[in-house]
């Protein structure tokens, strides 16, 4: 373990000294606005000899229903070392690619106090036997009063929609293990956006399909835009996707490292609509993960090193908080971020196997904490 932080904090001061100037300003990196419960919060629930998985999506319904993905959980030596901790890193590993891997309680739900309600492993067999990363996000429309967890599984380039008890499968988008780029195929999507009067967005994806596909209430095919390339507008990876004000779409490019706004140029009650124009890019970033949009900002997950940063809507860098890299609190990387009512955060990490809850500091500027994602009204 020892190994593994030295290396860890060589490699977070190194990065360091490449942050984007933005991020190396004083007046715009600093503290972070929240203290972790890391000890005290979830304990993980895996049978003896496991822990928890690479955990790759979080999406707070409230702060009574909080749905996790893991991609699986691990599978720990025998006998398990003193240094374990409760999480696969604390062993010096990293779970990205699968280590001690095995396919089950993919979907969990928990409340804000850490307390597992639900483990959904009805559904583990969707996920046996998949041969690479597997699930990669979760989200829920703010405009579906059924609260429907949408699953976006990016190995088998297939998305799945479930009843929010879990109870029901209740649409499948893509065909498993087949990938393509057409009106009924994806190829290794990444996530899914919401629109006001139920259609949605998949972004397709990681694999050079290098598109957005908007898709009717009811699943079927509407139209679709986005292309790859060098230009500023275009895409080489659509890894994340969220929703602001005036319909706005913020498309995160992980590999080019920026985060695309697309403007909504029709009018909700329009034969046209929806249909997006390219507006500007947004750069300074490292390697993002996940981005989330409020009424008047917007935080993007990066790393390089691991840090959470803000924006304004004019697309300006407002402030950046490193995450810690060692110790009990530590990260690889947060691939997902979703706070509750009560300004709690949770993320996720994919590598260092766990998800994490923080509480806003006492003494935090309110203007540098996550707010609940935008929707209209």
């Amino acid at each position: 373990m020892r190994t593994l932080l030295a290396n860890l904090a060589i490699f977070t001061f190194a990065t360091a000294l490449t942050l984007p100037a933005s991020a190396q300003n004083p007046d715009i990196l600093g503290p972070s606005p929240y203290n972790y419960t890391t000890q005290s919060w979830m304990q993980t629930f895996a049978e003896e000899g496991r822990t928890f998985g690479g955990t790759s999506g979080v999406y707070v319904q409230n702060k009574g229903r909080i749905f996790f993905i893991q991609r699986g959980e691990t599978r720990l030596p025998n006998p398990i070392p003193q240094s374990y901790a409760g999480f696969p890193a604390s062993l010096g590993w990293n779970v990205l690619q699968g280590r001690g891997r095995v396919w089950e309680n993919i979907i969990y739900v928990a409340n804000s106090e850490g307390e597992i309600l639900e483990v959904w492993n009805q559904w583990d067999h969707l996920f046996k036997g998949t041969n690479g990363p597997g699930p990669h996000r979760v989200r829920m429309s703010p405009y579906d009063p059924q609260n429907r967890l949408w699953l976006v599984d990016e190995t088998n380039h297939i998305i799945y929609v479930f009843s929010n008890d879990g109870e029901r499968l209740i649409m499948t988008l893509g065909e498993k293990g087949i990938a393509g780029k057409d009106e009924t195929h994806y190829r290794l999507p990444q996530d899914v956006a919401f629109l006001p009067n139920g259609m949605f967005l998949v972004g397709d994806g990681l694999g050079g399909n290098n598109r957005i596909v908007v898709r009717n209430a009811d699943g079927t095919y509407r139209s679709e835009f986005g292309e790859g390339g060098n230009a500023d507008h275009q895409f080489a990876s659509v890894h994340s996707l969220a929703m602001g004000p005036e319909q706005r779409l913020y498309a995160l490019d992980r590999d080019k490292r920026d985060v695309k706004v697309f403007r909504q140029t029709a009018a909700l009650d329009s034969a046209d609509y929806p249909n997006y124009e390219y507006e500007t890019t947004w750069t300074g970033l490292d390697l993002p993960l996940d981005i989330t949009v409020s009424d008047n900002a917007a935080w993007v997950t990066d790393i390089r090193p691991p840090k959470v940063v803000k924006y304004n809507l004019d697309g300006v860098q407002e402030y950046t908080w490193l995450l810690p890299t060692e110790g009990p609190d530590m990260w690889i990387e947060m691939h997902s971020l979703s706070p509750d009512e009560d300004g709690n955060l949770y993320g996720t990490d994919n590598q260092a196997g766990r998800p994490q809850k923080m509480i806003p500091a006492r003494d935090a500027d309110p203007d540098h904490l996550v707010r609940r994602p935008y929707f209209e009204q």
